[in-house]
């Protein structure tokens, strides 16, 4: 008798069946039931709006160092920084005081005859308070506030002053006094030979001049234009900002 009830006991531990609800709970371990609720899969966050700058927006600069075609060189490095906060969204986008890098792109000297003097200088970093880097296809737009200098077509290159009314100046300047030395020596006559050294004096005076040089120092403004979009992280321009004040 007790060997058929062991044998039985056997046979009913061999054939037993998991339940579904059992084998569905150890196959799906994060839909358990905890406390009667079932938990949720995770949902991933919404992305990071950036912010937007356009082409075409325009940032007011101050120059850190001084910079002149007289001795500028292409791929001397340019320095500034914002002199005025940039907005978007009615949200501070570049804080005042951000600093810019750059580099010289082209130096024209003036020429002794004709030729004016010629400065292309683009910009390619913002470095943020906080550090944040971010790449910059910046160009010159404007020099506000000089009276010698001015822009030369759409890429951002400052072009100095003419010389051709001093020029003539110069030639005259020379001329008057040399006709007038001339007539007390030897009358009309003389007068035409003085003028015509004074001329040549004024001629070759004007003609081992340069024309004047572009020249921009420290702390003149000049204004930088966006020659492409570009993003910025929102949270990295709020740490910048914060830490300003």
């Amino acid at each position: 008798m007790r060997a058929i009830v062991a044998l039985l006991t056997a046979t009913l531990s061999v054939g037993a069946v998991v339940p579904a609800s059992a084998q569905t709970s150890q196959e799906q371990p994060h839909l358990t039931p905890r406390n009667g609720v079932v938990a949720a899969p995770p949902v991933d966050p919404p992305p990071v709006q950036l912010i937007q700058l356009a082409s075409g927006t325009k940032i007011p600069l101050t120059l850190k160092q001084g910079i002149t075609t007289k001795s500028a060189r292409p791929g001397d490095p340019v320095y500034a920084q914002t002199a005025f906060p940039i907005t978007a969204n009615n949200q501070i986008a570049i804080p005042a005081g951000t600093y810019v890098q750059g580099e010289v792109r082209q130096v024209v000297r003036p020429g002794r005859v004709k030729g004016r003097a010629e400065l292309q200088m683009s910009f390619t970093s913002m470095i943020f308070p906080n550090g944040y880097t971010v790449m910059l296809p910046g160009a010159v737009q404007n020099t506000p506030g000089s009276t010698s200098n001015s822009m030369k077509g759409t890429e951002g290159t400052i072009q100095g002053d003419s010389t051709k009314g001093k020029d003539v100046g110069t030639v005259v300047a020379a001329t008057i006094p040399g006709a007038g030395i001339g007539a007390l020596a030897s009358g009309s006559k003389g007068a035409a030979i003085g003028a015509a050294s004074g001329g040549v004096l004024g001629l070759a005076t004007v003609l081992l001049t340069r024309g004047p040089e572009v020249t921009l120092g420290t702390g003149d403004s000049v204004e930088m234009i966006l020659e492409s979009n570009i993003e910025l992280d929102p949270a990295q321009v709020h740490k910048a900002t914060a830490q300003q004040f």
